[in-house]
């Protein structure tokens, strides 16, 4: 692998433009004082290749052309009313300023943001409100305020190990977590389940939308 090139896209506001992060053979740094609004982001790097360092997105689209795995700096990104495609996996939005001591976390937020149009797995919502939030629908599902519901949710009995391996542990996630959205087809592959036989004990509980 050659020499990575560095992406720098920082101090400056951005209004109807196309931001294309594409580039295989570059590292991207969105921020910091970077502002864009109403602008489409094509994403099409991996997570390793793409930090965010405190930028703020208002009224934008992310088009998420290659699945996004792991990627947490989403959690310094401030995110206003955008609208999100593409698969989302093992990534978290919102604020967690424990998270990093790097600068920019501080300024995460999420709010009146749409999932809709992406197929999340795994990901989380912190220290937000996910009421303002549009998630996917089922074949995802949402847990909302999962630590306050884990005894309410351990009190049936899950199919394959998603109990134990998921439900048993959400009191064990970080104090900010207000969402974990998952894709129920690769759950329960993982976990000896069906997604069938999860949407038979999902539709039990009102914290869980789907």
């Amino acid at each position: 692998m050659g020499l990575l090139t560095n992406v720098l896209i920082e101090n400056k506001e951005m209004t109807n433009e196309r931001l294309e992060v594409t580039d295989k053979d570059s590292l991207y740094f969105l921020g910091p004082n970077l502002t864009l609004r109403h602008c489409t982001v094509v994403l099409k790097v991996p997570a390793r290749r793409l930090h965010i360092l405190g930028a703020r997105f208002i009224d934008c689209t992310f088009e998420v052309k290659q699945e996004l795995k792991n990627h947490q700096s989403w959690v310094s990104a401030s995110l206003k009313g955008c609208r999100f495609k593409g698969r989302l996996t093992g990534c978290d939005f919102g604020h967690w300023p424990e998270y990093s001591s790097s600068p920019g976390y501080q300024f995460g937020a999420i709010e009146d943001c749409d999932f809709t149009a992406a197929q999340m797995d795994s990901c989380r919502i912190m220290g937000s409100d996910p009421g303002t939030l549009r998630f996917p629908k089922w074949p995802c599902f949402t847990i909302l305020d999962p630590i306050a519901h884990a005894s309410e949710l351990r009190s049936v009995k899950w199919p394959g190990r998603y109990g134990a391996a998921v439900v048993d542990e959400l009191h064990t996630q970080p104090a900010r977590t207000t969402a974990i959205i998952e894709h129920a087809p690769s759950i329960a592959k993982q976990l000896g389940a069906t997604p069938e036989e999860l949407r038979a004990v999902i539709e039990k509980f009102d914290c869980i939308v789907y």
